[in-house]
C-alpha cells in the first residue's frame, strides 16, 4: 500500500468546541488506524511562552511575522516526520492554519507578511488538503460561550462573533472547506465534524451530497454587498473516462496564481455520488491534459464563493452564458434543511435535473 499522508486543519471561532474536537479527532482517526500527528496552535504557545502582541513584548504586526516563521517551520517540520514514520495512513492535524493570522492584522499588512516568506494567498490557502471550521458557541449556543479553557482569550460574544465571520471569510475559497454550526447539541456537533473528516479521507468512501439551484445570473459588486465573498478562476477538463467513472481535472485559482486537482466520480442516485479527489502538480496536470476527452468543452467560469449562516455555498458563473448560473451547497445527509440567501434570485431547484451537472455543460455549453 502506497504511503497516504494528508494535512488538515480544524479552525474556529473562540469557544468553538476545538480543544474537544482535536481530542475527539485523534481518538476516533487512531481507532481507525491512522497514525495522528497534532501541530499546536502557534500564537497560543508564543503567547504562553512569554512572547506576546503588546503587554511590554511585541507590537502586532511584528509578532505575526513571528508566529508566521514559526508556523512554517512547524508545517514543514511535522511533513518530514509523517514521510519518516513507517505508518502507511498518517493524518497532520493542524490547530489553526497561516490563513487564520490574516484575521488579526489589515489585508495589506498580511500580503506583506506572504511576500516577505514568498508566499501567495493560493498558497497559503490551498497547502492544506481539508479545513474544517467550527463555529463559535457565541453564535447559536451562547449559554455555552465561555474563555475558561483558553487564557490566551479575551473576547465578548460580540467580538467572537466578528472573529468567527471573518474567520469563515478568510478560509472561503478553499476547495474543501467545511463549516460546523451549532444546529445541534455539542455532541451531534462532534458526530457532524467527524463525519466531514471521513468524507474528506473517503473513509469509507466519501458521498458527494449535494443541492443545485438554477438561478438568475448577479452581479458580483452587487452580491459582495451582501456577503464576503472569495471569486476562483476554475477551467474544468474532462478526461477520457472508463465505465462509469467519471474523471477531470480543474485548474483552480486567483490572480495568476493556481492549485490543480484531478476527480474522479461515480454516480450512485441523482443526489449522491461516490467522488475521489486529489491535489496534483502542475507537471501531472499538463501530462492529464494528454487524455482529454475531445467530445467535451472546457468548462471555464468563476466560482464564487460565500458563507451564509454558517453555511458554505458556491455559485458558478460561466462564460457562455449571459442571464442563469447555477449554485450549490453540499450536505452531510441527505435530509439536512437549507436555508437558502434571500439575495439570490432563484428560479428552481435542479438537484434532480441531468441538464445541469457539469458533464452535460460540457456537452452542450448551454444552462
Amino acid at each position: 500500500m502506497k504511503k497516504q499522508v494528508w494535512n488538515f486543519v480544524l479552525t474556529g471561532g473562540p469557544c468553538a468546541g476545538k480543544t474537544t474536537g482535536l481530542s475527539t479527532m485523534e481518538q476516533e482517526l487512531q481507532n481507525r488506524g491512522y497514525y495522528v500527528l497534532i501541530v499546536p496552535e502557534t500564537a497560543t504557545e508564543l503567547i504562553s511562552t512569554g512572547i506576546r502582541p503588546f503587554n511590554n513584548s511585541l507590537d502586532l504586526l511584528p509578532f505575526q511575522y513571528v508566529v508566521f516563521e514559526k508556523q512554517i517551520h512547524k508545517e514543514e517540520l511535522y511533513r518530514k516526520v509523517a514521510q519518516m514514520i513507517p505508518a502507511e495512513k498518517v493524518i497532520i492535524i493542524h490547530d489553526r492554519g497561516i490563513i487564520d493570522n490574516k484575521s488579526y492584522i489589515t489585508n495589506k499588512q498580511f500580503q506583506e507578511i506572504l511576500s516577505h516568506f514568498s508566499f501567495n494567498e493560493v498558497e497559503a490557502r490551498d497547502r492544506y488538503d481539508a479545513v474544517f471550521h467550527l463555529v463559535t458557541a457565541a453564535n447559536g449556543a451562547e449559554e455555552f460561550y465561555t474563555l475558561a479553557n483558553n487564557v490566551s482569550r479575551t473576547e465578548t460574544p460580540e467580538e467572537a462573533r466578528k472573529l468567527d465571520e471573518l474567520g469563515i471569510s478568510n478560509w472561503t475559497g478553499h476547495p474543501h472547506f467545511r463549516i460546523i454550526n451549532n444546529s445541534t447539541d455539542f455532541e451531534r456537533k462532534m458526530e457532524r465534524l467527524m463525519c466531514e473528516v471521513y468524507s474528506a479521507l473517503g473513509d469509507p468512501t466519501p458521498i458527494e451530497i449535494e443541492r443545485k439551484y438554477l438561478i438568475k445570473k448577479p452581479d458580483i459588486n452587487t452580491l459582495a454587498k451582501y456577503v464576503s465573498i472569495t471569486v476562483i478562476d476554475i477551467v474544468q477538463t474532462y478526461l477520457k473516462s472508463t465505465g462509469n467513472i467519471e474523471r477531470r481535472v480543474r485548474q483552480r485559482g486567483q490572480n495568476g496564481n493556481f492549485s490543480y486537482y484531478l476527480t474522479e466520480k461515480r454516480e450512485i442516485d441523482s443526489l449522491k455520488r461516490a467522488e475521489s479527489e486529489r491535489k496534483v502538480s502542475e507537471k501531472d496536470y499538463i501530462h492529464y491534459l494528454s487524455e482529454i476527452d475531445t467530445t467535451l468543452h472546457p468548462i471555464i467560469k468563476k466560482r464564487i464563493c460565500f458563507a451564509y449562516k454558517s453555511q458554505y455555498f458556491e455559485l458558478d458563473v460561466f462564460d457562455f452564458s449571459k442571464d442563469l448560473a447555477l449554485m450549490e451547497i453540499e450536505l452531510t445527509n441527505v435530509n439536512s434543511s437549507v436555508e437558502l440567501p434571500n439575495f439570490i434570485d432563484i428560479i428552481k431547484e435542479v438537484t434532480d435535473d441531468p441538464k445541469y451537472r457539469n458533464h452535460q455543460i460540457a456537452k452542450t455549453q448551454t444552462l
